[in-house]
């Protein structure tokens, strides 16, 4: 692959390209408008309603918001991970280390039947994701710190046309986004405000009944309505160490001491471990050719090469890009050139990586 396609692949893929920015609505507009500079965790944008970005690469700080479901799971029936030597064992989830995390939250829920979550990552820090569909219709929930809620609703404001409604007793504003997209605004609770944004294909009628349906719950009932495959922050250990089953581990790298904020999806979560071992097998890879260490780099070289062959990058590549952006700037640091371009790519210049 030759310079300029890498240049190509990581430009498409780039949330901060002013063409891009035009064309964004949802979560991405508002990321790049309201978003922290400094990254928390790193997104990976997926395929569809919200996910709108032409592949994955490492951007802004974004982490979970507010879930919405209709069938509260007693029993989320998770997959026990099969045991490994060369990884430290997982430790036991604890739900109460759950809860307490889950209590700072929103915790709405939409108590409508058919509603499905697509995606979910993060809801340890303070602005959120969650994107959830029912057929053709698309709904995403964003929140953020309530000291940006009077500059982000004034911004929206002159040219939504707001109008006054509650959210699950709170006090809101629908602004419209086009003439079938509406965003509504809820005023900050908690020291956090929150933003429902639809898909295309609504009515005014139709986002008002559904803002009927929307509910404030307890922790318990908030974690009960998270699909199996979300990962809560009492079992980050347990999970890296399935995400890594078949990855090589660089040297120095302490698996035991990843952490991953808040509560992720599968794909986001994978995207997370998987691109800071990639990172730190760059990292290795760089250090051993300073060295002269020609064995060191020949395996940093073979460990990224593998990557064609990681099986959680296998289970992701229907979902997003993810997995072709890691494989290419993978393979291109194993030939031997190295552009600092990876960083960006993969998220290596995070504090977390």
């Amino acid at each position: 692959m030759s310079d300029e396609e890498l240049d190509r692949m990581v430009h498409d893929a780039d949330p901060y390209r002013t063409d891009l920015i035009e064309r964004l609505g949802g979560a991405e507009q508002t990321l790049l408008e309201e978003i922290m500079s400094t990254p928390v965790l790193v997104p990976v944008p997926k395929k569809g309603f919200a996910r709108r970005f032409a592949g994955a690469v490492a951007a802004a700080a974004v982490v979970t918001g507010v879930i919405g479901a209709t069938t509260l799971l007693g029993d989320r029936g998770r997959e026990n991970p099969a045991p490994s030597t060369a990884l430290p064992s997982a430790h036991s989830g604890d739900y109460q280390f759950d809860l307490m995390a889950a209590e700072k939250l929103p915790r709405l829920l939409i108590g409508e039947p058919g509603w499905k979550i697509t995606t979910v990552y993060g809801f340890a820090a303070q602005t959120g994701t969650i994107e959830f569909v029912d057929g053709n219709r698309q709904i995403e929930m964003n929140w953020y710190p309530e000291e940006r809620y009077r500059s982000f609703y004034d911004k929206r404001a002159r040219d939504g046309k707001p109008s006054a409604t509650t959210v699950a007793g709170t006090p809101a504003h629908i602004l419209s986004y086009g003439a079938s997209e509406f965003g509504v605004l809820v005023q900050p609770r908690d020291g956090a405000y929150v933003e429902i944004r639809t898909g295309s294909g609504w009515t005014r009628a139709g986002v008002e009944a559904l803002l009927k349906k929307v509910e404030r719950v307890d922790a318990a009932a908030f974690l009960a309505a998270m699909p199996p495959e979300v990962v809560t922050p009492s079992e980050v250990r347990e999970q890296v160490r399935k995400v890594l089953t078949d990855v090589p581990i660089p040297p120095g790298f302490d698996v035991a001491a990843v952490r991953v904020d808040g509560a992720n999806d599968a794909y986001q979560f994978g995207a997370e471990v998987t691109g800071r071992v990639t990172c730190a097998w760059i990292g290795e890879w760089i250090r051993a050719d300073k060295a002269g260490d020609a064995a060191a780099t020949g395996r940093a070289a073979e460990a990224l090469r593998s990557s064609t062959r990681w099986r959680v990058l296998e289970e992701m590549e229907a979902q997003g890009a993810w997995p072709k952006v890691l494989r290419e700037v993978a393979a291109q640091v194993a030939s031997g050139d190295v552009d600092n371009g990876y960083q960006g790519a993969l998220g290596c210049d995070s504090p977390n990586r």
